[in-house]
């Protein structure tokens, strides 16, 4: 291995509990950060079954930090420093971190951990050898409860390392690990925050969304795209097919009224989405939906507009209250985008009285009323696909 002096050991976290699946975990994170950081093509990797390490080569440091930090599938990384596997060598190197760290911490502790347990000295015994030359040589004094300069030392088979300053990830799982889902992306705040979360379990996702024109401003499907470029952040391409929705919709309210209207639009929404689910590979559905939030997402009627499909639908927003998805929208950069006063098909017709606990019976009426099989073939083959990447490009 190149140990360079710039160097960032990547941690899995949660991964690390994966038992014999941690191999593909590992691997297909190593693959997701290449693709975040394919900008610096001198960067060098080294994937081990414990640590990624990625080798700086005189790039941007804070830049490359920015980028792993919203990789979704490690929990935290540290840039460290290779030294030799020499107790007075690292005393040298430790001295100098804590030198270099004198103007903004006054307390300190050494945290040995060695992979190689063959290494001449207990943990304990460098951590004391090692503290015992930065006090006599600084103004630091330990504190082994709440230190301020945490200096940790590695101790693998070939190389020491020395590292003081650890940057939180995401956490999660990487990005296509868990297979490919379909999500039913509105426009508002709740369906990207959903999004977000999907990915970060490691579920690759396409996106479906539902435009009613000319009812709906072209400027919908400009937001739609603005929406996702803020979460190619976490996956860097993802497909949208945009539905065309008007006919179906004004049917609806034509035959429904106005009660129903939304129960049975979100039917033959789940229809046309669960068609392309599965026309395209995708295991699961997903939508922001949270319950109570709206009419159509009390329980019954969550039971009701889900009988339509047979695939199973996730909501990742299912008991949050709205005060937290805002606060997730804000962080992810999609709340002033959601919140553009372009309409998307689920507000353009005003509903006075929606059900909140939909009879079957009566949807079925409904439904028997008109052939929405001919309508949704005839605005399935009307499905238009967007490919939204973190560059101009298309893929």
């Amino acid at each position: 291995m190149d140990h360079s002096k710039d160097m960032l050991m990547i941690r899995f976290g949660e991964l690390s509990t994966k038992g014999k699946n941690i191999k593909d975990f590992i691997k297909k994170l190593g693959q997701n950060l290449k693709i975040a950081l394919k900008d610096y093509p001198t960067l060098k990797f080294d994937i081990k079954h414990d640590h990624i390490y990625i080798h700086i080569n005189d790039n941007d440091l804070e830049e490359i930090n920015d980028i792993i930090a919203k990789v979704p599938g490690l929990s935290s990384f540290s840039l460290v420093e290779a030294v030799e596997r020499d107790i007075e060598k690292l005393k040298i190197k430790a001295l100098e971190v804590a030198r270099e760290n004198e103007n903004n911490a006054k307390t300190f502790k050494i945290i040995t951990k060695r992979v190689d347990k063959l290494f001449p000295m207990s943990s304990d015994e460098i951590n004391r050898a090692v503290a015992n030359d930065i006090l006599v040589n600084t103004n630091f004094k330990v504190d082994v409860h709440n230190p301020e300069l945490p200096i940790n030392i590695i101790i693998r088979p070939d190389i020491a390392y020395i590292f003081s300053k650890t940057y939180k990830g995401i956490g999660g799982y990487p990005v296509g690990i868990s297979g490919k889902g379909l999500m039913l992306l509105s426009g508002g705040i709740d369906s990207p925050v959903a999004s977000y979360l999907m990915m970060k379990r490691g579920v690759k996702l396409e996106m479906i969304h539902f435009a009613a024109p000319p009812y709906t401003s072209e400027q919908v499907i400009v937001k739609i795209q603005d929406l996702i470029k803020k979460l190619n952040i976490y996956q860097p391409r993802i497909k949208v097919y945009v539905v065309p929705f008007t006919e179906i919709q004004k049917k609806i309210y034509e035959v429904a009224g106005t009660s129903y209207a939304i129960t049975i639009m979100r039917r033959m929404m789940l229809r046309i989405a669960e068609r392309t689910a599965r026309s395209h590979h995708d295991l699961v559905l997903s939508t922001g939906e949270s319950i109570g939030q709206v009419a159509s997402q009390t329980l019954q009627s969550i039971v009701a507009i889900e009988s339509a499909c047979n695939l199973p639908i996730i909501r990742p927003l299912a008991t949050m209250d709205k005060v937290d998805i805002i606060e997730y929208s804000k962080m992810l950069g999609t709340y002033d985008i959601s919140i553009r006063p372009f309409e998307d098909c689920c507000t353009i017709f005003t509903v006075k009285d929606p059900t909140t606990a939909p009879n079957m019976e009566r949807i079925n009426e409904i439904e028997s009323k008109f052939d929405f099989t001919e309508l949704l073939d005839k605005t399935y083959r009307g499905i238009e696909v967007l490919n939204v990447t973190s560059e101009e490009e298309e893929f």
